[in-house]
């Protein structure tokens, strides 16, 4: 069994980690709240009616740097002499291990060096700019930003500071669960079931499984992992620590290769479950949470709630039980909402990504969407995606809004029995990401369509409309061109191609005046616009 940390020294020398009780007394006896605060367990109610469960959230979101890793930082640095202090720290970092030593390195007076990989993203850099960390910016994963600080370290004799492990940093992180074990109210308490634990390293995990496994060790610590970036379930499932060649980085915080020597040790032996989740269920989760509580979570902080969903998903029997999921960040890059948006329902099965393929001639879209979602259906259009293509057939990329699972299945069978080959890609995150921007290009070889016109249209969001703008247009003109995404606003924005000969300009005008009471706006791209849009179409 491996027993050495990471780290130049390793922690070969610390030897209370290994004797009985040894994590109790020092997470006991821990140095957190000098900057860290006792963070509230929240009862995520809408959650919990949805699962039947109750669900507790731990909001380490809400420590200063909106991250739990304020506590193992602080409790590392405040071991070390004075001497220790004034020779500097140095740690590799994707952002909130950064955050949490810069802030304990200001507080103790302390220089701190931040060794973080090019890919952190810019609200994680600016936060350790602002508390006073000298970052440097090195390598291309958050591997070789590690190797470079300890090469530092062991250059300019600085401490070493490991993200997740160190038995220090270890027990400062336990002291998450010793608060939940104390905040959990008593009528709650007596069922609780599992907390939850997003797992990078394992040190968060560690520590909080030491500690409730030592005090009560009937409630389950069940660790989550992203399952592009598993590598403590590979590791526990072969009894030995991997290193993973390539990892998504969707869930930058726990975006980790290769978990730690001690942490794996411990989880080993304290760890009841692993989890994994994938990023649509991730993006679900942060969703979730920001409903309950108007906060948006980082990927990274919203995993252990994924998780408790897919654990009660797959145990459909367990009811009225308590289950704590840690809430363990919230320093979001804003760019990456784009994404989260995108994934977040179908991560929920709110909503399915469709692909149909449809005959080539003028009509075919109206008919098809009246098909699939006749009047009186429930269910809305959320994304349609379509360029004609003149004598064959032609793909639409479509979502439809559902209620329940079941709704699927029976809109599949309906359009597949009407000789419409259509097929669920939600599935599939490269095409939740990529494919929607592959929908386009020339209808008629290498010429354009004559007498296209393209429109910037504003449509109302509503359940139908979609439907009622083809059937108003549709039986008229050809319409060879649509792109629509729901955008939760009152109206979204379609850009739709019509094919308008002059004789017809007329009908087209009384078209629109008649949309106009529904909600609808037409506006001809301008020719600048459509300069460019004829460089693609």
């Amino acid at each position: 069994m491996e027993t050495a940390c990471q780290g130049p020294e390793g922690c070969a020398k610390i030897t209370w980690r290994l004797e009985p009780g040894g994590y109790l007394k020092n997470i006991l006896n821990a140095r957190v709240y000098d900057i860290a605060i006792e963070t509230p367990l929240e009862v995520a109610k809408q959650l919990s009616d949805e699962l039947g469960n109750t669900l507790l959230l731990k909001r380490e979101d809400l420590q200063k740097v909106f991250s739990f890793k304020v506590r193992g930082a602080f409790n590392k640095l405040a071991q070390l002499s004075q001497e220790e202090l004034e020779r500097g720290v140095i740690c590799a970092s994707a952002g909130n291990h950064a955050q949490g030593v810069a802030l304990a390195a200001r507080t103790l007076g302390c220089k701190a060096t931040i060794c973080m990989p090019p890919t952190t993203t810019t609200i994680k850099i600016e936060a350790v700019k602002r508390l006073g960390g000298e970052i440097e910016l090195v390598g291309q994963t958050y591997a070789e930003a590690q190797t470079h600080a300890r090469e530092r370290a062991l250059k300019e004799n600085k401490i070493f500071v490991s993200a997740f492990d160190d038995p220090y940093i270890i027990a400062g992180q336990g002291t998450m669960g010793l608060e939940i074990l104390r905040h959990c109210p008593a009528n709650l308490r007596r069922d609780l079931h599992a907390i939850f634990v997003p797992i990078g390293g394992g040190g968060m995990a560690a520590g909080i499984a030491a500690l409730v496994k030592s005090i009560d060790p009937g409630i389950l610590v069940i660790g989550v992992e992203p399952t592009g970036a598993n590598k403590m379930a590979i590791s526990l499932k072969t009894g030995k620590r991997v290193s993973l060649d390539n990892i998504d980085v969707f869930a930058d915080g726990v975006a980790i290769k290769e978990p730690g020597a001690e942490c794996f040790r411990l989880l080993r032996q304290y760890l009841d479950g692993i989890l994994m989740v994938d990023n649509a269920s991730i993006s679900a989760a942060i969703k979730d949470v920001f409903n309950e509580t108007r906060t948006i979570l980082e990927p990274a902080g919203a995993v252990a709630v994924a998780g408790v969903k897919a654990y009660l998903k797959a145990r459909p029997h367990i009811k009225g039980k308590t289950m704590v999921a840690v809430t363990s960040g919230a320093n979001m890059n804003f760019d990456r909402l784009r994404l989260v948006t995108e994934l977040a329902d179908l991560g929920a099965n709110r909503e399915a990504m469709l692909v149909s393929t449809i005959t080539g001639r003028p009509g075919t879209l109206r008919e098809f969407v009246s098909m699939a979602l006749p009047p009186g259906t429930q269910m809305n259009i959320t994304e349609l995606r379509h360029r004609y293509t003149e004598d064959r057939e032609c793909q639409v990329l479509w979502s439809v809004g559902l209620r329940n699972e079941s709704d699927l299945g029976s809109l599949l069978e309906r359009i597949n029995a009407a000789g419409i080959p259509t097929q669920d890609i939600s599935g599939l995150e490269e095409a939740q990401v990529h494919v929607r921007h592959l929908v386009g290009g020339r209808a008629r070889g290498d010429q354009q369509l004559s007498n296209e016109r393209l429109f910037s249209v504003a449509g109302p969001e509503r359940i139908g409309a979609v439907r009622q703008l083809l059937n108003t247009l549709g039986a008229t003109f050809n319409v060879t061109l649509f792109h629509y995404r729901k955008t939760g606003n009152r109206s979204s924005p379609i850009l739709l191609g019509l094919q308008v000969p002059p004789e017809d300009a007329a009908h087209l005008s009384t078209a629109t005046e008649a949309l106009s009471p529904r909600g609808f706006t037409f506006t001809e791209v301008k020719p600048e616009a459509r300069a460019v849009f004829d460089l693609f179409l």
